[in-house]
This record gives structure tokens, C-alpha cells and sequence, in this order.
């Protein structure tokens, strides 16, 4: 259906569309769309839709929740794609985060949605397609903070959940401070929280103890043993969500493992770098200044990170049970 809209003050008449792209109103001379629906979402995505940001016109496309269940006044909480370092979704409480999703690029997966992540000069943004016409879904920011992928069961003539976030005990944001990493199948030490090599817990007790990882890890050694030009090397952290990359580099969208590591190497601030191949282009070197926080154990969907250690840590025999390698710099 077709509706016909008259502006005031201007000779335009616009014409109100359904279109591909959501609802729109089209300028009836032109032809060209004035306003849409998709640029604006609420609390919901929809096969199609856009999160993220339009450098050319400076349109930032985000979720919001509502206040509550009956309430859809604006909440608390946002889900929103941060563009800086390797872009990356999060679920924002405020200004504070509360879950940070995989970076760009995605590894690609088999599910019952495609998501695509963009990032070039001109956009940066995750959208999605649904791989079966006959299904009905939606992505939905709830008023407590879940992201919820929800599919319509005309059978129940309701939404069923086969997916959120939050969830386990690794989700939330920085769960074991920074330099540590979390593993959300940790029943055999029973507790989740971990240090990266060459780290250890900054408050024993609270780690060790009161399972309070909120202090997060701090470097082995720190005063006894130089880091930087002495033997130091890298450490390989298989199969993770690689750390926030809000303050990582993209040392080079087309370099070599070799190389990036080498990059990596020449510069003392680099703590850790990841080489990660990038759909339509080459291997990237991906590298990380100063602190890492939120890695967390992945599976097949992680990336492997290289943290940089001392000679001392280097030289240590890891178990043949953890994920930790030996890479040292020459």
C-alpha cells in the first residue's frame, strides 16, 4: 500500500513505500528516498538492517532497549558497533560495557543466519541474511540487556529463543581482568579464570580464594627480568576471542606471520599480536599496545593470539594439556 504525504512549506510531495529496506518516504519528483525505517531501528534488527556507522553521512545505526516489558520508552542499554581498532559489537549499560562480540573479520560458520561484517573508507557494519525463506527471524536487544535471536513459530504463534548474550560465565566484559583469559568450559578447575603466559594473579587471594578475578594478572618477574631486547619472544594462546581491539593496530591488511611477528618484535610497547586472514584480501597483522582484556577460549571460531613474554617464561616447558606454544623472536 501506497500513501501519499504533503510537507509544509515546500512544494515536495512525498510518498510514504514499503520498501526492501523497511518503510520509507520517497520524493515523489526525484524518486529518491528522503527518510527510512532501517536507519532508525528500535530494540530490533531485522534480516537486511544495518548496526553500525556510515562514514559519508555520519549515521550511526544501533539498538536500543526499551525501559521495561511493558514500557518501550528508552532504556539502559544499547547494542552498538564500536568502529575503532578491528570494529567490534558491544552491549553498552550506559557508557559501560557489558559484552563485546567477536571483531572483524568474522570467521565464517554454518547457522541458520548469514552475518556479514563491512568495514571499508566509507561503512562499518554487521548486517544479516536468513539462509531459508520460510524462516522468520529477529534479532532483539531485551529491556535486561540479552541480545536474543528469535524465530516466529507459526505452529505455537509465538517467539522461541535459540540464542543470547549474555550468557556463560566468560560473557560478560573483562570477567577476568586485564591479562587474563577466560574459559567458559572450565569444570575441571573450577574456576574459569586463567592468566595469560608470563602472568600471574595480582591478588592471590581474591583469585585463589574468593574466585575474584576483577584484579585481574600482572606480569611474572616485573622487576627482575627485562621484557623488552633480552631473549623475549612470543607465546601462542590458540583459538580465542582475541582481546579487546579497540586499541589495537592494523599494522597491515596484506603481511606475513613471519613479518607481523617481526613488527611486533621491533616494538617494546607491542604486547601481543594475532595474524588473522582477511576475506578478498591477504593475512593482516593485527597487533595490540599496552593492556589486554576480555580473551576469552573460543573453540574452532577463535583466532590465535602470540602474547609477548620474557626469556625466563620462554623458556618454561608447558604442560602438554594447555593451549600455550613457544614462538621466540630472533
Amino acid at each position: 500500500m501506497v500513501y501519499k504525504v504533503s510537507v509544509e512549506a515546500t512544494d515536495t510531495c512525498v510518498v510514504a513505500q514499503l520498501l526492501d529496506t523497511g518503510i520509507g518516504f520517497v520524493d515523489d519528483r526525484s524518486k529518491s528516498t528522503v527518510w527510512e525505517s532501517f536507519d532508525h531501528p528500535t530494540d530490533t534488527m531485522l534480516p537486511g538492517m544495518k548496526l553500525g556507522l556510515d562514514r559519508r553521512t555520519g549515521m550511526n545505526r544501533f539498538l536500543i532497549s526499551w525501559r521495561s516489558a511493558a514500557d518501550p520508552g528508552t532504556g539502559n542499554f544499547s547494542l552498538q558497533i564500536n568502529p575503532k581498532g578491528s570494529p567490534q559489537a558491544f552491549i553498552y549499560w550506559g557508557t559501560k560495557y557489558i559484552w563485546r562480540g567477536c571483531p572483524w573479520p568474522l570467521k565464517s560458520y554454518t547457522d541458520i543466519s548469514n552475518v556479514s561484517f563491512v568495514n571499508n573508507q566509507n561503512e562499518t557494519y554487521m548486517t544479516y541474511s536468513v539462509s531459508d525463506a520460510s524462516v522468520i527471524l529477529r534479532v532483539m536487544l531485551d529491556y535486561s540487556g540479552l541480545v536474543r535471536n528469535l524465530i516466529w513459530h507459526e505452529k505455537d504463534g509465538k517467539w522461541n529463543e535459540f540464542w543470547s548474550v549474555p550468557k556463560s560465565p566468560c560473557d560478560p566484559y573483562g570477567r577476568c581482568g586485564t591479562y587474563g583469559i577466560c574459559d567458559p568450559h572450565f569444570f575441571s578447575r573450577r574456576f574459569e579464570c586463567d592468566c595469560l603466559p608470563g602472568y600471574e594473579p595480582k591478588s592471590p587471594r581474591e583469585w585463589n580464594i574468593l574466585k575474584d578475578a576483577s584484579g585481574g594478572c600482572v606480569r611474572k618477574r616485573l622487576e627482575s627480568t627485562l621484557l623488552c631486547g633480552h631473549g623475549d619472544g612470543f607465546v601462542k594462546v590458540a583459538n580465542v576471542k582475541v582481546s579487546d581491539t579497540s586499541a589495537a593496530v592494523w599494522a597491515s591488511t596484506n603481511m606475513s606471520p613471519r613479518d607481523c611477528e617481526k613488527n611486533c618484535m621491533r616494538n617494546c610497547s607491542c604486547s601481543a599480536y594475532a595474524s588473522i586472514d582477511i576475506a578478498g584480501k591477504e593475512t593482516g597483522c593485527l597487533t595490540w599496545y599496552g593492556k589486554l582484556m576480555d580473551t576469552v577460549h573460543n573453540g574452532e571460531e577463535g583466532y590465535d593470539i602470540y602474547v609477548r613474554v620474557d626469556a625466563v617464561e620462554l623458556g618454561n616447558v608447558f604442560l602438554p594439556s594447555t593451549n600455550f606454544e613457544q614462538n621466540q623472536c630472533v
